[in-house]
């Protein structure tokens, strides 16, 4: 199968609006660190601290599904100009090696989707222990 300059052209789009969704993620979650920090410097809460783990670890994967998803993008382009010199093998190494490289991106997304979730289960969990701890028991 041969591919065109416009194959790996097709991907710009989507690497594009995946790159600010990452970005947009990360920004996100470090306004939420500082609001957790904040916290936790107000009052010391082992659920605050099991968060802010959570949010390390998140912010180590939103780094690597950034750089796997510039790294694609970079092997599209690379890919785009072994195709324009006719280097159709190359071009399609480097193409596979991009695809390879936004699935592993993506993977690590999921992973962090995952992570959030647990994150905010520490805090209904949270919430839930504190409810519980206030409603005056019943007299029956």
């Amino acid at each position: 199968m041969d591919i065109t300059l416009t194959t790996p052209a097709l991907l710009f789009p989507a690497v594009t609006f995946l790159l600010i969704a990452f970005t947009n993620r990360f920004l996100a979650l470090g306004s939420r660190i500082r609001n957790l920090h904040d916290r936790y410097r107000v009052n010391p809460d082992d659920v605050l601290l099991a968060q802010i783990e959570i949010m390390r670890r998140r912010v180590l994967l939103i780094r690597n599904m950034q750089a796997c998803g510039v790294a694609g993008l970079f092997g599209c382009v690379v890919c785009m100009l072994f195709l324009f010199a006719s280097w159709q093998i190359a071009g399609k190494i480097v193409f596979v090696a991009s695809l390879l490289l936004l699935l592993s991106s993506l993977a690590i997304s999921f992973r962090e989707i995952l992570l959030s979730v647990e994150a905010l289960n520490l805090e209904l969990s949270s919430m839930e222990i504190a409810g519980k701890a206030e409603k005056p028991s019943g007299t029956g």
